[in-house]
């Protein structure tokens, strides 16, 4: 009887290019609106709905091809700096709350114009100026992905700020992302690292969802020989400390 087991890799990979084209569609109905007619107020709400959920499931099905690549010990190496790195996740984070300030970010390459411009949105960035416009050689596709997810739960559970550093210390890149939110009892530290963990019970109003996402970050790091911590209370926020080791 032959194998009839199909990889859900293979199943992820082939809804790219029908979501590529909801996304055409939907974009060219809302710029092209000379060529095919004009919407009301409602209907541009819709089609921008349509867009930002769209963009969230590219990026999810993106995230769980590099799971697969990452499991099956795929690493491309890239030299980027790390400013270009944090510059990129923050857009791709706005891109779903704010496209005008994911566009003004874009176009900011000054550290401290980007200091500035993050400041009344709640977010802050705090890197020395040598390890901002530092190289690495890493696989920047994970590194992403590792930085995005804990951003963006970040973003969820903030009560008014988010807060990203990093240094080069030694060999080793050190990331931390940290909200001021209501943080998490020390009792389900350990669980919400575990794989498929969801939150539920007497917890569920201290963790709600801080654990989507982190078995991804858990796998990545991993298999680039990395580590996750997390320092978090009740009432005092929750703070996450990524280091990934260095390629020479």
């Amino acid at each position: 009887m032959p194998d009839t087991t199909i990889k859900i890799e293979i199943l992820i990979h082939d809804l790219k290019v029908p979501l590529s084209v909801i996304d055409a569609g939907a974009k060219s109905l809302l710029n092209r609106q000379d060529s095919y007619g004009p919407l009301t107020e409602k209907q541009e709400k819709v089609i921008k709905r349509i867009i930002r959920n769209t963009l969230t499931t590219q990026r999810l099905v993106n995230d769980v091809m590099e799971l697969g690549r990452s499991r099956e010990g795929v690493v491309t190496l890239s030299r980027f700096s790390i400013s270009s790195l944090v510059t990129t996740v923050l857009v791709e984070i706005f891109d779903l709350s704010n496209p005008r300030m994911a566009d003004i970010i874009r176009k900011t390459d000054a550290y401290d114009s980007l200091v500035k411009t993050l400041d009344p949105c709640g977010f802050r960035v705090d890197f020395d100026t040598k390890t901002w416009k530092t190289e690495v050689c890493l696989d920047k596709a994970k590194v992403r992905q590792i930085l995005r997810n804990l951003v963006s739960n970040a973003f969820k559970h903030r009560a008014d700020l988010v807060e990203v550093s990093g240094r080069i210390q030694g060999k080793e890149l050190v990331l931390k992302v940290r909200d001021d939110g209501r943080g998490i009892p020390p009792s389900a530290h350990k669980k919400i690292f575990d794989t498929y963990f969801t939150t539920g019970g007497s917890i569920e109003n201290a963790i709600n969802s801080h654990g989507l996402g982190l078995a991804g970050v858990m796998i990545l790091l991993r298999d680039m020989g990395g580590s996750l911590t997390l320092d978090s209370d009740d009432g005092k926020g929750a703070e996450f400390t990524v280091v990934i080791p260095l390629t020479q």
